[in-house]
This record gives structure tokens, C-alpha cells and sequence, in this order.
């Protein structure tokens, strides 16, 4: 393969602009006109990972296939691409720090004062790279989290610096700012970019090209403006106007010319129009959806929607699938009691309880559990969902009413669910939970083996109690399978309630799989059965679903 391309994605004026949604519309542009590409994401925190991050601080940690617990916004790589990210795709600084310091200590700078430069930006540069050693791809889009003028991103910066100098036209620098709109003057203001630019050029870095996020369209006069003022290219000024959804971003970036722009700056040829059929049609499904239906997510962290990135992405796929809006009703586990919780659940069409940690809110989500078991509402539990839906069956039809999770309750005497056998030793917690694809095999004739169409899947990971297999024949004989089971460990993977229209509960995470090509077939099935669940009502003129 020729020389590896490199684009490396900065952010200015103000954090949470879309780094990564633009990042991946490029990249979504690039791939549909036949090259090969994958993004990174380079985080200045100093944890080795977000697997410790309350979701408050950083949203959704995102787990991929080969167990790296990773930032949110690989997600959207792996949604808008297809394509699975690895530990490779995304640094943090604490990992950059650690690989340094423990080369240290291994006396590989034996002799050497050791110092941010040269050899942290070094190992920033080896990591980046990393991806493009492997052979298998020809561009390689880099997010750098954060905003230009941040302290903790100042090692990043020059470490593109110093990829820029010694690649000249294999790199490319795209730089994501915003353009406010005054609405007391009715004008749109550029000096925030002009400052943005004018920071990091001080750093060395010229941006290639400048993507603005506005809420108004950018005239002709505001682009030779920035322009001139930021040393771009005036096609370089690329509007992102504010729009419906993530999904119209790489349609508009197609319209703003944003890949060609990009691949005249690395030298490459256009190769061919992208064929965007797929998530054309995508969209106009999105867009024009034949019925809708309200589905309760119940969890802990509500305030914050992040922390469900992917839960709430994949509703959006499966709703596509089966041309249906599906709208979300957030629900606060901590608000649902005995009191209140069939007034808060009476007008779902389905139920997701989400995953989790810590027993905050639990009783809620044993609560909404019930409430669809007894009302035959359709069903779905994810991890921390399950656990909670087996608790919830123990108490109710086994007539176990000490039955608890040791996560919670260490004591109790009738532990439903406990901790996994090597995670009873383990005393860090960075990295050490049951994370990855692992494979289970699933029961002929279930829920599960229906929406997937096969025997034996994988799926990926992220905890560390699993249901107590002590206590399975007493759940089979009252009426809870399980469905699908992981072949080496027996590891309870799938339950499902028999005498339930939908009612299936998983232990691991298929959000993370959902993409915009292939939507997950347990959230298909979901919200197809939520569908299915619709009973009409009489209004004064017509029959009406709710």
C-alpha cells in the first residue's frame, strides 16, 4: 500500500462542537468513494481509559470488540462506518504517560533526561501511527479531544506539528470551530475562529481547512473573510450548519465538498462519486417514518443522555427498520416506587431497562421490570437490566424474597446474582471486568434465535456479576429460560419469560453493535414487537394506536 494518509481533526472556540460526528461524516465520504479509512481518537485526560469515568464526567464508555473501553465517540465511528475500532483506536494520555514512564523504568532512555519533548510527543506519533503500520488502511482521520489553548492538549498539538513537518503533503489539519450568531445584531461573528486559528498557529499548526458550526448560512463574504484571515483556501471554509439529525451531517459535508477539498490537500484522486444510496434511504425512512412508538428507557443517569449514547442510537436504527419513530421517554429509576410507577410506565408501547453500576435507583428498575412482566409489555433488559430482571422474578414467582445481586446486598442469603469466579481476586479496577466478544449459543425457537437467525453469535461485554447458575432450574420450572448460554464458561448470556409476548433480557451489550447498516436484530425485534403492542383506542373521529 502507498503512503499512509493522515488527517488530523482539532477543535476551538468552545468544546462539544462534533468533532467526532464530523470526523465521521468525513471519513463516512471517503470510505463511499472507495478508500480504505478508520478514525482515532487521541483523549488529553490523564486516566488510562474512561472504564473508571462516572458517566456524569464523560458519557458512554464504548467497548470494542477486542475489550478496550474506549470514548464515546468511537461509537460513532463504528455507526457511521461500519467497521470495528480497536484498542488502537483510542489514546489517553495517562496511556501515553504510562507506556513512557514504564519504558523508563525499563532503562530504554538510560542516560536520557526524559521530557514532554521529544519523548511524549514521540510516543504520541508512534501511537498515532499505529493504525497506519497495520497495512490495512489508506487515510487515517484523528480526533483530538478537547479545544485548542486547553493545557492538556498542547502535547497533541505538537505532536501533529512535528507529523505535518516531517509529512508535508501526506497530512492534512481540519480545524472545527463555531461562528455565533448575535441575534441583538443579526450578525454572525468570526472573531472567536479568527482567535481559535490565531492559537494555533502559534503552536505551528496551520489548519488545511475550517469547518464551522453556525445556525445561520455562511455568506460568500463571511468565507473570504475567514479566509483571508485564517490563511485557508476560501472553498477550504466549510459551512456545518445546524441540521435534523447526525446522520444529514456527512450528506452536507458532501454538499460543502469537504472530501474533495481533503483529498486535494493529500494529493489523492477523487476516485469516484460516493455511492450513498444506503444511507440515503436511511434517512428517508428516518424522515418519514409509517408509525411511532414510545419506549421508557429506565435508568440512573437521565440527566445526562450520553451516558445511553449508544442504546438510544441503536432505538433510531431498529425504528428505521421497521419505519417507525421511535421516542425515547427518559425515566429516572430513582423517581419509579410503589407509588408511582405504573402512572410513569401506563403509556409505553415497550420497555428498556438499562445497564449500570451500583445499587442507586435499583429498586425503580425492579419496579419497571415488573410493571412490563405483569402488563405484557414488551420487554428488554440490558446487563445490569437483566440482573435486574431476574431479581425481580425470584422475588415475585419464586417467592424468594431475600433474593438480591452480592453487588448490592453482600449478604444476602439467597444471592440470584453474584460476583464471576476470577473476578472474586481482583482488587483493581482499570480494565479488569469480563470485557470483549465473547460467543453464546442460543436455544432453538426463542425470541433470540428468531431476531438473530443463527445458532451461535458474539457479543461484547462489560461486567463483573453473572446470574448464579444454582438457581436455574428453579426459574425454568416457574416459566424464565435461559435462552442463550456462552459455551465455555455456561455464562447466562440470554433469558426470556415464555408466557410473555416479548420479554427477552441480555448480559451483554448489543447497543455497541448497532450500526446504520446492519441495525442490531434484538432492537429490531424489540421495537417491532413494541409495535405489534399498540392497542387502539376510540377518539371522537377515528381508531387511534397509543
Amino acid at each position: 500500500m502507498a503512503n499512509v494518509k493522515y488527517i488530523f481533526v482539532t477543535g476551538g472556540v468552545t468544546s462539544s462542537l462534533g468533532k467526532g460526528i464530523i470526523s465521521s461524516s468525513l471519513a463516512k465520504l471517503l470510505q463511499a468513494r472507495g478508500y480504505s479509512v478508520t478514525i482515532q481518537k487521541l483523549d488529553p485526560y490523564i486516566n488510562v481509559d474512561p472504564g473508571t469515568l462516572n458517566p456524569y464526567e464523560h458519557g458512554e464508555c464504548f467497548v470494542t470488540e477486542d475489550g478496550a473501553e474506549t470514548d464515546l465517540d468511537l461509537g460513532h465511528y463504528e455507526r457511521f462506518l461500519n467497521v470495528n475500532c480497536s484498542q488502537a483506536n483510542n489514546v489517553t494520555t495517562g496511556r501515553i504517560y504510562q507506556n513512557v514512564i514504564s519504558k523508563e523504568r525499563k532503562g530504554e532512555y538510560l542516560g536520557h533526561t526524559v521530557q514532554v519533548i521529544p519523548h511524549i510527543t514521540d510516543e504520541i506519533k508512534r501511537c498515532v501511527k499505529l493504525l497506519g503500520e497495520t497495512g490495512d488502511y489508506e487515510i487515517i482521520i484523528t480526533e483530538i479531544g478537547g479545544t485548542v489553548g486547553d493545557i492538556e492538549s498542547l502535547p497533541y498539538i505538537e505532536a501533529v506539528r512535528q507529523i505535518e513537518w516531517e509529512m508535508g503533503s501526506d497530512c492534512a489539519v481540519i480545524h472545527l470551530t463555531l461562528i455565533p450568531y448575535l441575534s441583538a445584531t443579526g450578525e454572525l461573528k468570526t472573531k472567536p475562529t479568527q482567535h481559535s486559528v490565531k492559537a494555533l498557529r502559534e503552536t505551528g499548526v496551520q489548519p488545511d481547512v475550517l469547518v464551522c458550526r453556525t445556525e445561520k448560512p455562511l455568506t460568500s463574504e463571511l468565507r473570504r473573510k475567514l479566509a483571508l484571515f485564517c490563511n485557508v483556501k476560501k472553498e477550504a471554509v466549510i459551512e456545518s450548519i445546524d441540521v435534523e439529525t447526525i446522520y444529514d451531517v456527512p450528506l452536507m459535508m458532501q454538499k460543502e465538498h469537504l472530501d474533495k477539498v481533503v483529498l486535494d490537500k493529500l494529493k489523492l484522486p477523487a476516485r469516484q462519486e460516493p455511492e450513498l444510496n444506503h444511507w440515503n434511504e436511511f434517512l428517508s425512512k428516518l424522515k418519514n417514518p409509517t408509525s411511532e412508538i414510545r419506549i421508557g428507557l429506565v435508568g440512573k443517569y437521565i440527566e445526562l443522555k450520553d451516558a445511553y449514547k449508544s442504546i438510544s442510537e441503536a432505538l433510531i436504527h431498529a425504528g428505521v427498520s421497521n419505519e417507525a419513530n421511535v421516542k425515547i421517554s427518559w425515566i429516572h429509576s430513582e423517581k419509579l416506587n410503589a407509588d408511582t410507577y405504573q402512572d410513569s410506565l401506563k403509556m409505553l408501547h415497550g420497555i428498556l431497562v438499562a445497564p449500570g453500576f451500583g445499587d442507586r435507583g435499583i429498586d425503580g428498575k425492579l419496579y419497571a421490570v415488573k410493571y412490563a412482566r405483569e402488563n405484557n409489555i414488551p420487554f428488554f433488559g440490558i446487563c445490569l437490566g437483566m440482573q435486574c430482571a431476574m431479581i425481580e422474578f425470584a422475588k415475585s414467582k419464586l417467592n424468594l424474597e431475600e433474593a438480591h445481586s452480592t453487588e448490592f446486598i453482600e449478604t444476602t442469603r439467597v444471592p440470584i446474582i453474584d460476583l464471576m469466579e476470577e473476578q472474586k481476586k481482583v482488587t483493581s479496577k482499570g480494565g479488569t471486568m469480563r470485557l470483549g466478544a465473547y460467543d453464546c449459543e442460543l436455544k432453538k425457537d426463542s425470541l433470540a434465535h428468531k431476531a438473530y437467525g443463527a445458532s451461535t453469535i458474539s457479543e461484547r461485554h462489560r461486567h463483573r456479576y453473572e446470574v448464579n447458575n444454582k438457581y436455574l432450574n428453579e426459574f425454568e420450572k416457574a416459566g424464565l429460560t435461559a435462552t442463550g448460554i456462552n459455551p465455555e464458561s455456561k455464562l447466562v448470556e440470554i433469558i426470556e419469560i415464555k408466557d410473555h409476548p416479548w420479554f427477552v433480557a441480555v448480559q451483554f451489550h448489543p447497543e455497541y453493535k448497532s450500526t446504520v447498516e446492519k441495525p442490531h436484530p434484538l432492537f429490531v425485534h424489540f421495537v417491532k414487537a413494541a409495535i405489534d403492542n399498540r392497542q387502539p383506542i376510540k377518539s371522537k373521529n377515528s381508531v387511534v394506536a397509543v
